[in-house]
């Protein structure tokens, strides 16, 4: 791994930090050329993300956070990561997942990111081997990701570092309309 990692800070996402959250998700959209296809707003994503404590107080509110429990409404976690001169270099936005065969917990990687202008550096890496770090404390079964099959670059660094393509499995998705018509029309 590449050394440029002292002075580096990860940590998970607090409320202060929406803006950059978006900022680096609109990155990652452009990045995919899919500039035109994010919906998410600073209320969405306020509203659905589990953000740590926050040591920040504002003059209404005298009184620190204390971080969000992941819930139904809030079911995602967003790590940062920061450089030694305090640029946000990257996320890693995940939820937790569930294994049946195994009977474990995991935590499914929904976007990593890293800025082009940063990459290189390990950020990745350490954003990745954070997120090991929380599986194996909860005694987990795996962390695992989906990956564009026309990102080459990515495809070879996951490779890299251990991980193998499922190439048995097809993901499957239902959203817009489908999804509406799915939950109106399935029997009761």
């Amino acid at each position: 791994m590449p050394s440029a990692q002292e002075g580096v800070i990860v940590r998970h996402a607090v409320r202060e930090d929406v803006p950059t959250i978006l900022q680096l998700i609109q990155e990652l959209a452009d990045y995919e050329k899919e500039s035109a296809a994010v919906l998410a707003t600073h209320e969405s994503l306020s509203n659905t993300i589990a953000f740590a404590p926050s040591g920040l107080v504002s003059p209404s509110n005298t009184t620190q956070s204390t971080g969000d429990a992941i819930s139904a409404s809030r079911p995602a976690r967003c790590l940062l990561l920061f450089t030694p001169s305090g640029e946000a270099a990257g996320m890693a936005l995940y939820f937790y997942n569930y294994s049946t065969w195994r009977a474990k917990p995991g935590i499914y990687l929904e976007d990593l990111f890293v800025k082009e202008k940063l990459r290189g550096k390990g950020y990745g890496w350490r954003l990745l081997g954070e997120l090991a770090k929380e599986v194996v404390a909860m005694d987990g079964g795996r962390l695992e990701w989906s990956v564009l099959t026309w990102n080459t670059p990515s495809i070879q660094f996951y490779e890299k570092i251990g991980a193998k393509a499922m190439t048995d499995w097809q993901t499957m998705r239902v959203d817009g309309e489908a999804l509406v018509g799915l939950a109106k029309n399935a029997p009761s």
